[in-house]
């Protein structure tokens, strides 16, 4: 791979104009575009959405294994994004094979077994109460002091964590994800939590993920455990929060959801859908290394190289999404969960959207007369080309009650 026209993924335009800047890449560079991460650490992009479908599902070829990279000679030892692309880290998401497989069914499993009554029983009651924090106020900050504190509430309550330690772990994962210089600290003390937690269940299970998880006979150590939760709990939280907050920004700026701020419970499972597709929470992910040499979209890939998995890139290929400004309706074929054996569960994807609908309903329920608050061109992004969600979302209200 020759870097002199790698595209930098970093910079101002992965907030301020994303689709215009794939759709620039898909042009000078086709579906598959050279990058360079932070150091100037080459990898590919892959945009197209064929060519996405073609590397997710086959796990040969372009595999898990972190450990394949030919550049890790090149990566410090203070890298920002060693928390997202670790080496021979014992997670799920590194594991191949039959293993994964063993592994995948120990995680769906845990995930399964929660109560979907239970699970929406606590994601109203904590967004009732984030809500009674603001409601009397006529005005408030939706992403700060709504949205990304909900998920995580919810999955620690799931996972066995006592509800005190819920914002810790918010600052920990928010560190951790965006790949900052704050990064491996935020790992650091998401990890000790999930440590001292399956210490307290090996002691005393409880009817809980956690406990699930370390019931499984499948033989996995605790440190595998600990990855594991520690990559359910981000993969869980920060793109729910940003579902949440994209949804909510859709249909308080976009006339078409404007019946859903009147009680349109319709609108509402639309609006999350087409955020899927036009807005995607995880817009790329690292991802996936090439086996042997090969050829992909027109390129040369060597053995060894990184392949990260540009999801919103996929979603507004111009050969599946041939009229953009359509509304998307009930189709789900986006690469917003992932594809092939390494997606996201399929539990843990029903929890997301538990999660997120009933933190969106909530909100026009207890505040029914919603506006933004400011011009909605003045809306900031987080400064990271993985994830995109708000960094904030002013409304205002008419005060209302505590319940």
């Amino acid at each position: 791979m020759t870097t002199s026209d790698a595209v930098p993924l970093s910079g101002a335009r992965f907030q301020t104009e994303p689709a215009r800047l794939y759709r620039e890449m898909r042009r000078d560079h086709g579906a598959v575009v050279p990058v360079l991460l932070d150091g100037d650490v080459p990898a590919w992009l892959v945009l197209g959405y064929r060519e996405l479908h073609q590397v997710t599902g086959d796990p040969v070829l372009f595999s898990r294994d972190s450990g394949l990279w030919n550049q890790w000679e090149n990566v410090p030892a203070d890298w920002p994004l060693l928390p997202m692309i670790g080496r021979r880290q014992p997670s799920i998401l590194y594991t191949v094979g039959e293993r994964h497989r063993q592994r995948a069914a120990m995680v769906g499993d845990a995930l399964e077994a929660v109560d979907p009554f239970e699970l929406r029983r606590h994601a109203e009651r904590f967004a009732d109460e984030l809500i009674d924090a603001l409601c009397t106020a006529g005005e408030a900050d939706l992403i700060a002091q709504y949205a990304m504190l909900l998920p995580v509430r919810v999955l620690a309550r799931l996972y066995g964590f006592a509800d005190e330690d819920g914002p810790g772990l918010v600052t920990a994962l928010n560190d951790m994800i965006d790949g900052r210089e704050r990064a491996l600290a935020g790992q650091a003390h998401l990890a000790s939590s999930m440590v001292q937690l399956l210490a307290d269940r090996r002691e005393e299970a409880a009817e809980d993920v956690v406990s699930r998880m370390l019931a499984d006979d499948s033989g996995f150590s605790d440190e595998e455990i600990t990855q594991d939760l520690m990559v359910m709990l981000a993969a869980g939280h920060q793109p729910t929060a940003d579902w949440i907050g994209n949804s909510l920004r859709l249909m308080l700026t976009d006339d078409r959801f404007a019946a859903s701020l009147f009680g349109g419970r319709h609108s509402v499972a639309e609006a999350m859908n087409e955020v899927l597709w036009e807005d995607t929470p995880t817009q790329n992910v690292a991802g996936r290394w090439a086996a042997r040499d090969t050829h992909l979209g027109g390129r040369r890939v060597r053995s060894g190289d990184l392949l990260l998995l540009g999801l919103q890139g996929a979603n507004s290929d111009p050969q599946v999404r041939t009229d953009a400004s359509a509304l998307t309706g009930g189709n789900n074929a986006h690469f917003s969960f992932g594809h092939g054996e390494h997606r996201c569960p399929f539990p843990a994807q029903e929890i997301a959207e538990v999660i997120a609908r009933t933190g969106i309903e909530v909100v026009l329920d207890r505040l029914p007369d919603i506006d933004l608050a400011v011009p909605a061109g003045s809306l900031g992004r987080r400064p990271s080309p993985w994830l995109r969600g708000l960094t904030a979302l002013p409304v205002r209200f008419t005060p209302v009650p505590v319940l």
